[in-house]
Formats: structure tokens, C-alpha cells, sequence
């Protein structure tokens, strides 16, 4: 793997709504999962740092984004989830992959990524790539129905991780925790990834109590916590450009936020775009 690359700081990667990018490649049952990672960014991530026939790994791979978009892109494809639920939608989006004709095979373990990680034989890994997103945020996920569409009250639903409070899952542990947590996933991952691998993580800021909170910031550390060295930093955008506008993409709990808060006096924005962590496993080569 090469020790350091050029990649561009903007990756546009909202020219098409979640729904559309996903098309046909998804399962509907993957609708029901609260935070998905967008296609586009993953296949940006996957095209930029591997080539066809390397694997790619994700500890957190939710219903299966990262797999489905690195099978169709030729590579192969690893994935914890510790949710059955989750974990038993991402083999259906990885079969129906296989149906559509990807090249590349892709496999999912359920249980805790950590602890997964570590039952797997490195000799048997060798990812080139680690693609993820850790769960943040809560006022962005789930659907809803409002009176807008009909319902007689905002009725909201597919906006939990799990129904129960097990506290392995990420997001039901307070922020310190869970980057404590997404420290030990990467530190037990790290031996299944080849020397210079590439490991990419997307997260946004979130507001808590109106206060913007710089996630990614506390996330980039936990990385390095983790013994992964940093390389750069970008912007995927959620927003799309059409002849040199922002045509913005807003979820209901953004934009609710953001009203309330601008009622307030606060002057909040939306957020356009998700936060590109770029690290690598180290070589053990000397700089």
C-alpha cells in the first residue's frame, strides 16, 4: 500500500437523494435502519483507496452499505454487526448483489465488533480498506409522518438501533463511552488490516442542547488512540450541485432543529455534508 496519496477535500457525493442512490440495490426492509451510510460516499471511499479483489472490512456495517457497494465495485467484503436484525438484512442486500452480478464476495459475522475481530485469523484477512460510520446524533434519524402527509399526529418510527438497552451497542452509551468503544473496534481491527491500509470514517457535528458538538474532531482522536495515523480530512457532500447552486438535502430533524433554534436567535445552519476521517494503519516502516 502506498504511504501517502492526493485526495481531493470535497467529495460530491449528493448529486442524487439517499432513495435514488440506493435504487435497486437494497432491500426495503433496509429502510427500517435509523442512520445509513450514503452509497456515494462509500463508493468514493472504496474507488480512492483499494483496487478490484482487495478486501474491504467494516466493524459496524449496519445493513450491509459498505459490502453491497464494494462487491459491485469488484472488491470483497467484510462486516460485523452485532444486531441480528441488521446483520441478517446486510447477507439479503449481499445475496441480492449477487443476483444483480457483482464480482466481488462479500460475508457478514454478527456480535460485537471487538470481539469479533479478534476471533479472526489475520492471515486469513489482509483488508486494504476500513470503511465506517459510528452511530451519533439522534435527532437526524428515523422517518416520520406529519400532518403534511396525512398523519393526525408526527408519528415516528425506524429511529432505534435496537430495542433493547444493550450496552455493547454504540448508541446507547454516552459520548465518552462510545469513543472509548469505537477506540477498542479499531485497536482489534487493526491487526486484520494490511500495513499502510487506509481506514475512512464519515461522521457530522450534531447539536445537543443547541450547542454544536465537533464530533468528528473527538472521533479523529479516538482513531489515533486506536495507533492509526491521520492523513487528511474532507467534506462528502449531502447537497447537490446543479449549474454552480447548492441545492440543500435536509432531513425533518435538521430542519426542525434548525428552526428552533433560529427562533431562539440562534443562528444554526443545516449541515451539507458528512465529515471524511482519512487514516492508515501504520507501516512500521520508519517516515
Amino acid at each position: 500500500m502506498s504511504a501517502q496519496r492526493t485526495v481531493a477535500s470535497v467529495w460530491v457525493t449528493g448529486q442524487q437523494q439517499a432513495p435514488a442512490q440506493r435504487g435497486r440495490r437494497y432491500s426495503r426492509l433496509s429502510l427500517e435502519h435509523p442512520a445509513k451510510m450514503l452509497p456515494a460516499i462509500a463508493r468514493r471511499a472504496i474507488s480512492e483507496f483499494t483496487r478490484p479483489g482487495h478486501l474491504v472490512l467494516d466493524p459496524l456495517c449496519g445493513i450491509g452499505t459498505t459490502l453491497v457497494e464494494a462487491v459491485h465495485l469488484g472488491r470483497d467484503a467484510l462486516g460485523f454487526e452485532l444486531e441480528p436484525k441488521w446483520a441478517s438484512i446486510a447477507r439479503l442486500n449481499l445475496d441480492l448483489a449477487q443476483t444483480q452480478g457483482a464480482q466481488g464476495q462479500g460475508r457478514v459475522r454478527t456480535g460485537e465488533a471487538a470481539r469479533t475481530a479478534a476471533c479472526i485469523d489475520p492471515a486469513e484477512a489482509g483488508a486494504a480498506l476500513l470503511v465506517t460510520s459510528p452511530p451519533y446524533g439522534a435527532m437526524t434519524h428515523g422517518r416520520v409522518r406529519s400532518r403534511r402527509d396525512g398523519a393526525e399526529a408526527l408519528d415516528k418510527w425506524a429511529h432505534r438501533y435496537s430495542t433493547t438497552r444493550d450496552r455493547a451497542q454504540l448508541a446507547h452509551q454516552p459520548i465518552a463511552d462510545l469513543l472509548d468503544s469505537f477506540t477498542a473496534i479499531l485497536s482489534a481491527c487493526r491487526p486484520l488490516l494490511l500495513p499502510g491500509a487506509h481506514v475512512v470514517i464519515t461522521v457530522r457535528p450534531f447539536r445537543a442542547q443547541g450547542r454544536l458538538i465537533d464530533f468528528p474532531g473527538k472521533v479523529m482522536a479516538a482513531a489515533q488512540n486506536a495507533g492509526l495515523e491521520p492523513v487528511g480530512r474532507c467534506a462528502a457532500l449531502l447537497c447537490a450541485l446543479r449549474q454552480g447552486r447548492v441545492v440543500a438535502r435536509s432531513s425533518f430533524f435538521a430542519s426542525l432543529e434548525a428552526t428552533r433554534l433560529r427562533s431562539k436567535g440562534i443562528a444554526a445552519h443545516i449541515i451539507q455534508h458528512e465529515d471524511v476521517l482519512i487514516l492508515r494503519n501504520p507501516t512500521g516502516e520508519a517516515p
